[in-house]
């Protein structure tokens, strides 16, 4: 499946490629996790000329230069920036000591959306995420101001990331009750190593027809194939402070790399044709500071697991979920049919309840 082989981003009819690029790393920061103007215009290019057309970034990305290396590279390009599909996020504060220059409040919305075209030189967004939770802030007043800016054209679609599910079903309830824009997708940490999202948003996001856009899909490198037991990555930009896989997470990588070495491709590829693999739409995000990073991503586009092959890497990454999901999982019935089977599930039989039971 080449990237020109395009996805509905959730119940929309938003049409995006099978992986989107992730753009945190366009622009140099101090932490010397970017890469240059120049590089980051030839990972763009790389993308678009692969037919890739999902394109995501953030206010505060790189200070901002993340959206000004975009909108610079489109302004160059007359007539493209309408062929892809352009997505950033508000929350994050650019203005310390302003109490009001973040967050999710209608003023903070509307002023970061207005910087964020700016520095895009475009007039509209597709898809507008908030970026993480703001619990000063209803969330029917964040909801009510994001559906005025599709009424008003200036965003297409709306998404939340780094949100508690029942935050994000309040917002979705209460955009559907209203009849005002719903969330079509959500931006979440998935990967093999961080499986949390099974116990709530995941399942949230499948009965409400969400896509999922899963960030940091490899681990901040993990999932890569740098990191085997024994050795020391010296070449990642984030080695230095993300620190190195625990005994738990190298049981998982070595899994990842028995996968990628029966298969001939990279661990990095497996572990991205394994997220494509979940149920539901899920668009996995690319972060590159190289072209080759992304190509050699790239390959997971050509890879199918077989079932046991998946069956393998699930047993090995199974998540700990928080209460009560270990409750709710397939292999239980959470009703009582009498010993019957209801949709493919066996019940739980329990004993009789007998009168010397019960108690008044």
């Amino acid at each position: 499946m080449p990237l020109d082989h395009y996805l509905t981003l959730g119940r929309s009819g938003l049409r995006v490629s099978p992986f989107a690029l992730g753009a945190m790393t366009f622009g140099e920061d101090p932490g010397g996790a970017g890469c240059s103007v120049e590089e980051s215009g030839r990972i763009l290019s790389a993308y678009l000329d692969l037919g890739g057309n999902f394109i995501d970034t953030a206010n505060f990305y790189t200070n901002g230069h993340s959206e000004k290396i975009l909108g610079d590279h489109f302004a160059a390009r007359p007539g493209r920036r309408e062929h892809v599909v352009l997505a950033s996020k508000f929350f994050g504060n650019l203005f310390p000591g302003d109490p009001n220059g973040g967050g999710a409040g209608r003023t903070s919305i509307r002023a970061q959306l207005d910087a964020t075209l700016r520095r895009l030189r475009t007039d509209y967004l597709d898809v507008y995420w908030l970026h993480n939770w703001d619990r000063h802030t209803p969330i029917e007043e964040t909801m009510r101001t994001l559906d005025d800016l599709v009424t008003e054209g200036r965003i297409r679609y709306v998404g939340f990331s780094n949100t508690p599910a029942w935050v994000t079903a309040q917002a979705q309830t209460t955009a559907l009750l209203r009849g005002w824009s719903p969330l079509i997708a959500l931006q979440v940490e998935y990967s093999l190593l961080a499986r949390t999202v099974e116990g709530e948003l995941a399942p949230l996001a499948r009965d409400q027809g969400m896509a999922l856009v899963p960030w940091s899909p490899l681990r901040n490198g993990f999932l890569s194939g740098k990191y085997r037991r024994g050795t020391r990555v010296t070449d990642s930009a984030r080695a230095a402070y993300v620190g190195g896989p625990d005994e738990g997470e190298y049981a998982v990588i070595d899994a990842v790399a028995a996968v990628a070495d029966e298969l001939g491709t990279s661990s990095a590829a497996v572990s991205l044709a394994w997220l494509r693999a979940r149920e539901g739409t899920v668009v996995p995000l690319l972060g590159a500071r190289k072209v080759e990073h992304l190509t050699t991503n790239l390959a997971a586009l050509e890879l199918t697991l077989t079932p046991e092959q998946l069956h393998r890497l699930d047993e090995v990454s199974a998540p700990v979920l928080d209460y009560p999901a270990p409750m709710h999982g397939a292999q239980r019935a959470m009703l009582q049919f009498a010993g019957a089977t209801v949709d493919g599930e066996a019940s739980t039989v329990y004993p009789p309840l007998l009168q010397s039971d019960v108690r008044y």
